[in-house]
């Protein structure tokens, strides 16, 4: 195990537990400029400290270096996390190295984030598209976790000290998303949103899959895909998209998939075994003569996905107007379904798929942000190693 840790830069320590650890490496000063164009109103400053009331998440009030817990290893009192105390675009995050880390409920495991990764949730919610039912600001950002658990609540009956993790943290994207999210060195997570890490995946490997995968099984199951039917899914190359695909092939059972992208990201449809591979700037897909049993619109595009959908078929929409057949759901985090989908992720049979750029430092999350937002990811961008 303190092998393991160590590779994964698990920063824990402790004086008499022999998974002692080096203290962490520090980020570059906060005088550094971050490299991007944003970067007049975006410094790597920690001008607005997270300060939670007591009615909502509350931080523990200790100034000490470290804590000592009972149920757990110890953990530091202060952490490194972006935050953001006002909407708007990426230039409101702000890294901040004195953020209390959060304290615990009862059914709550504290988990040293060794990986996260981003979702069009992060940017709508930074951009307060749904501030009405938001968590109070200050808010640190992320939906996604993989990493390591230090501490259990008093009610937690499965997950222990040591376990390597990771889910989405949020049981409701948009209703009360947490106050500590994901970007940041801890994060205190119900236990059932969470499941036990794909032993043949790295950490931002499983960071990457949460609520994407999630959302891509929820979907399928809600419109009533089933083994011998067929499916469109538009936008195949994200990050949903690309999870539906081999979901519908190798957990659903599908007879054909058929899927649309851009002309550069065809091979990467053709990789994931679709059997029709459509190059929308070529082609509308809603004038073909096929008709499928299901259509997944993951890009927003309803009004065309229904022409496409056969009589009695439904069309899944994530985000923009749905009409009849299509229906709009938002994901619900689920542990168990995770821990469902394990064996088809260690088997091999379905794979998380990183954006080429790779992994974004913690020290880029803001140029991450700025990525993901031009809409030209493919797969998911992930934020590696933290901090």
């Amino acid at each position: 195990m303190e092998a393991l840790l160590t590779q994964t830069r698990i920063l824990i320590t402790t004086k008499t537990n022999p998974l002692s650890l080096p203290p962490p490496p520090s980020l570059p000063k906060p005088s550094l400029s971050l490299p991007h164009p944003l970067n007049q109103r975006t410094q790597l400053t920690h001008r607005r400290p997270l300060r939670v009331s007591a009615s909502a998440q509350r931080a523990p009030a200790s100034a000490a270096a470290e804590v000592a817990t009972a149920s757990g290893l110890a953990v530091p009192s202060k952490m490194k996390a972006w935050v953001y105390s006002e909407y708007g675009d990426a230039s409101v995050l702000n890294f901040d190295e004195g953020v209390s880390v959060p304290d615990l409920g009862e059914d709550q495991v504290l988990v040293r984030v060794v990986a996260a990764a981003l979702n069009p949730v992060d940017f709508k919610r930074r951009l307060g598209k749904f501030k009405a039912t938001d968590s109070p600001l200050p808010t640190v950002p992320g939906y996604d976790v993989a990493g390591i658990v230090v501490k259990v609540g008093s009610q937690v009956k499965t997950l222990k000290v040591g376990d390597e993790v990771y889910g989405d943290i949020s049981e409701k994207a948009l209703e009360g998303p947490k106050q500590f999210g994901s970007l940041a060195e801890y994060t205190a997570v119900e236990e059932k949103l969470l499941a036990l890490k794909p032993k043949n995946l790295d950490f931002a490997q499983a960071a990457s899959l949460p609520l994407a995968i999630e959302t891509a099984n929820e979907g399928l199951e809600r419109s009533g895909f089933s083994s011998g039917k067929s499916i469109l899914v538009l936008g195949g190359a994200g990050g949903v998209g690309s999870l539906v695909i081999q979901l519908a092939k190798s957990v659903f059972g599908a007879s054909r998939v058929a899927a649309t992208s851009s002309t550069g990201k065809l091979d990467i449809l053709k990789s994931l075994g679709v059997d029709l591979a459509i190059d929308y700037t070529k082609e509308n897909f809603e004038e073909l003569p096929e008709k499928f049993d299901v259509v997944y619109d993951a890009v927003g595009q309803c009004d065309k996905a229904v022409k496409a959908v056969k009589e009695g078929g439904s069309v899944v929409v994530l985000t923009g107007a749905a009409s009849p057949p299509g229906f709009r759901f938002v994901v619900t985090s689920n542990g168990a379904a995770l821990a469902k989908l394990n064996p088809f992720l260690e088997s091999g049979k379905v794979k998380p798929i990183i954006d080429p750029k790779g992994s974004f430092p913690f020290s880029k999350v803001v140029e991450a942000f700025t990525y993901l937002e031009t809409g030209r990811a493919t797969g998911k961008v992930v934020i590696y190693p933290i901090p």
